[in-house]
């Protein structure tokens, strides 16, 4: 029978949800969750709980929400939890090293990249943008450089030719659940030896800006791809149609003669096909400002863009 250990879990959004998931499933205690607090949300702009609340909340865990750790009883109060283990997935606060060594085993983070490919806020949208083959998840312990602990377990995935930043989310967060589950025997009782990281090898995955999500459209029709896979669903590639910003959801990079870089060569049901510095990029799903996104068919029967000038 496996030894019930107490573990702290910290974490914020849908990401964290399945690791959390997995650890109310085990053997072990989950004794408290550390979660950001509550922020405005919807046209009302109510105060709602992160997805990780609602779990704990639902699971009768108690919950912590504390603005930072530069409170001395916030640091105490968890140093009382007496835990064997923290687990920390996307939590979004930097932890000071009286947090990292409370627990007996200190804390461990999943981090939704092969480490150390790419370190930072937005690791999963970087490896789409920049037309990685392979991302994975790596379970690290935590020290205070940004995810430069060393590595107790790597699980890669390939990379789909159709992959946005959504869809990997969604396969990583379920991959970083079965990944700690794995794990975590050999790190709760000390025979698992963490390997140290090639900080020669690291990128740093900078935060997602509403400014990056703008088509240039001088770049190569496929890095526009990339732009617009990666963007998916947040903060949604656009350009400018006559005078509205027009999201562009899906698209995908064709062969073909192109004209200036903009200009819409052919719009028909398959697509709106656009000219940019290295081929065309065929728009398969788009949207304008206070419309439901809709396939290019739907589209160009409700505006006339074929010679259109974009951007």
């Amino acid at each position: 029978m496996t030894d019930s250990k107490r573990i702290i879990f910290a974490g914020t959004p849908d990401f964290s949800v399945p690791p959390l998931r997995a650890l109310l499933a085990s053997p072990h205690q989950v004794v408290a969750v550390y979660t950001q607090p509550d922020r405005p949300a919807g046209r009302g702009r109510k105060l709602s709980p992160s997805p990780v609340k609602e779990v704990a909340v639902d699971a009768g865990i108690p919950v912590y929400q504390p603005v930072n750790f530069k409170e001395p009883a916030d640091v105490e109060a968890l140093k009382a939890l007496n835990a064997d283990l923290m687990v920390v997935v996307a939590y979004g606060l930097l932890l000071p090293k009286s947090v990292l060594d409370a627990p007996r085993r200190g804390c461990v983070n999943i981090h939704a990249s092969v480490l150390p490919r790419w370190r930072g806020a937005a690791p999963i949208q970087r490896a789409v943008l920049a037309g990685d083959k392979v991302s994975g998840v790596t379970i690290m312990q935590m020290e205070e450089g940004l995810d430069t602990g060393p590595m107790y377990l790597i699980e890669e995935v390939e990379l789909h030719d159709s992959e946005t930043g959504g869809s990997l989310h969604d396969r990583l967060s379920e991959l970083g659940a079965d990944a700690l589950m794995k794990a975590l025997p050999g790190i709760l009782d000390g025979s698992s030896r963490p390997e140290p990281q090639d900080d020669s090898l690291s990128c740093y995955a900078k935060k997602l800006d509403k400014s990056e999500a703008w088509i240039d459209w001088s770049r190569p029709a496929q890095d526009i791809e990339r732009q617009v896979r990666a963007f998916n669903p947040w903060p949604v590639a656009q350009t400018r149609f006559e005078d509205a910003n027009l999201r562009v959801w899906r698209a995908h990079a064709i062969g073909g003669v192109a004209g200036t870089p903009g200009t819409v060569m052919n719009a028909t049901r398959s697509g709106v096909d656009v000219a940019t510095g290295d081929g065309l990029l065929r728009i398969t799903e788009l949207q304008l400002p206070g419309k439901r996104a809709m396939g290019a068919q739907d589209f160009i029967n409700a505006n006339s863009i074929q010679g259109m000038l974009l951007g």
